[in-house]
């Protein structure tokens, strides 16, 4: 046995001899193993997966949409568009209620949406940030006691999608909170409440609804890779997400859980914030040319990335979209260090008599993906090769990163991943809707870009669309504000006790899973 596996199965064998007390998971409860915490259960400011995966349990929603883009009724039973296709109005299920025990009506999802839009409220989560920016909403009205009405300032042809995602909760209970308070006492309006939450450790919820197997499922926070795959080899968890490449044969090879590989659809990058403040940084200012931009794309070698920490093969990304819907002209970056430091040469940076072309700060918040600390201090050994003088600056994800990343205030280099989908490319060239977008937190304003979002609303056909948008991902390839990694893919570890199937989409929803018969 090669001493690094000798190391590895000693290291869980220690993690397993501290696990072993723990109780199995009873029968009526699934426990999930997360690999970073959680910030906030208010709906509105929730903005990472791991937390929405959570808040999905306990907010129910008009619609649902899986990874293929099917729709199917949540809280409503349909829904029609006007003839302009800046209306939507949703007609709700009849008896629905909130979890304080009051009905649940169409005045309340009009709050939902309302309520996060709000600019008193500061909300900088998904439903602001990105699903608002996105479909150009406008307002939410009740116009009975079971129809709601969401007007968007232009026609978009995935709002659908979009304002699946929007979480409805209760009126009356969150006007009677402060902002603090509903932080962390959601009102929901799902199958399950919030029952316990120990923060940094667990969170419990228990089932309220009819449309759930488990009664009880628990969230424990296990920041270690080993730390949750002794946990799931001790039978302790029953799901764990990020499985480390190092830690798989040791799962497969126990019996009782194995790791279950599946494609992602979160696209890894390194982001170039290109604001006028981070100009004035050490190194901002030479990201602000697309030529330098264009270098350092081929300066990292992203497939021996993949290989050698992520334990798969990739193809690079070419862009913002997943690849069934990327523009098919383009080729990945090839990993070419001489073509690099060429074009850096070029552009106005060569090597000083240290060695260096310019001092940059990199910033990242490791533990929440794959291996990524291993990653981002391998890029940042590429960025060095090519003549940049890079401060990693690694830090806490969920208290220190996030808040930066949401504020738009990381870099001028940062490591990041962004959620992804199959369904349409649109979703994924989301992200970039408006130059203000919440998750456009590269202060990118290329208009070449940017102004075609009204050529593709005013599309007439599909084939329309798709000339447009692949005019657009090109002049992203090209000149855009992310370095391209990869498409993360996922592993997951699941006890043999549980029937459950991953998503492409990390999400992680428990409704349908169950023991598995035995």
């Amino acid at each position: 046995m090669p001493v690094f596996n000798r190391l590895l199965s000693a290291g869980l064998a220690g993690s397993l001899m501290g696990t072993a007390a723990l109780a199995a998971p009873a029968d009526d409860t699934v426990v999930v193993g997360l690999s970073a915490d959680i910030t906030t259960f208010d709906p509105a400011a929730i903005s990472s997966r791991d937390n929405a995966n959570i808040a999905r349990h306990i907010f129910g929603t008009l619609y649902t949409i899986d990874g293929e883009g099917t729709e199917t009724p949540d809280l409503a039973e349909s829904y029609e568009v006007s003839e302009d296709g800046m209306a939507y109005t949703y007609t709700l299920r009849e008896g629905l209620t909130c979890h304080d025990g009051e009905a649940l009506t169409a005045e309340d999802a009009a709050y939902s949406f309302n309520r996060a839009a709000d600019p008193e409220n500061g909300f900088t989560g998904n439903t602001p940030g990105f699903i608002f920016s996105s479909i150009d909403f406008q307002s939410a009205e009740a116009l009975d006691e079971r129809r709601v009405q969401i007007n968007l300032g232009q026609p978009n042809p995935i709002a659908f999608g979009l304002i699946d995602e929007v979480y409805i909760h209760c009126k009356d209970s969150y006007e009677a909170m402060s902002l603090d308070e509903a932080s962390s006492n959601p009102v929901g309006s799902g199958q399950y409440r919030l029952a316990d939450w120990t923060r940094g450790s667990e969170i419990v919820l228990e089932k309220v609804g009819d449309n759930a197997n488990f009664e009880k499922i628990v969230w424990r926070i296990i920041p270690e890779a080993s730390t949750r795959a002794a946990e799931l080899i001790a039978g302790n968890v029953d799901i764990i997400a990020n499985v480390s490449p190092d830690q798989m044969d040791a799962i497969n090879a126990r019996e009782g859980a194995q790791v279950i590989p599946i494609q992602g659809t979160r696209r890894m990058y390194v982001g170039f914030n290109l604001s006028d403040a981070m100009a004035q940084e050490p190194g901002g200012d030479a990201i602000q040319d697309p030529m330098v931009r264009r270098a350092l794309q081929y300066a990292v070698d992203v497939p021996t990335i993949c290989k050698q920490l992520l334990n798969f093969e990739c193809e690079r990304m070419t862009g913002i979209v997943n690849p069934p819907n990327a523009n098919q002209s383009l080729e990945p970056y090839p990993y070419d260090p001489d073509m690099a430091e060429q074009m850096l040469d070029e552009a106005g940076w060569p090597r000083g008599d240290d060695g260096n072309r310019f001092s940059i700060r990199f910033q990242a918040g490791p533990g929440r993906y794959l291996n990524d600390a291993s990653v981002v201090q391998a890029i940042a050994q590429y960025l060095g090769d090519v003549g940049l003088d890079v401060e990693l600056d690694l830090m806490e994800w969920s208290s220190v990163y996030i808040p930066l990343i949401r504020e738009r205030n990381a870099g001028p280099l940062y490591f990041i991943g962004s959620g992804g989908a199959l369904w349409s490319p649109l979703y994924d060239m989301a992200d970039l809707s408006a130059v203000d977008a919440g998750t456009n937190y590269t202060h990118w304003d290329d208009p070449r870009w940017f102004d075609r979002w009204a050529d593709i609303n005013a599309a007439e056909t599909d084939e329309e669309r798709r000339v447009i948008i692949d005019e657009m991902l090109e002049v992203f390839y090209e000149d855009g504000p992310w370095l391209h990694l990869y498409f993360q893919p996922d592993f997951y570890g699941v006890s043999d006790r549980i029937d459950w199937e991953p998503r492409p989409d990390e999400k992680i929803y428990l409704f349908g899973a169950e023991v598995t018969p035995s």
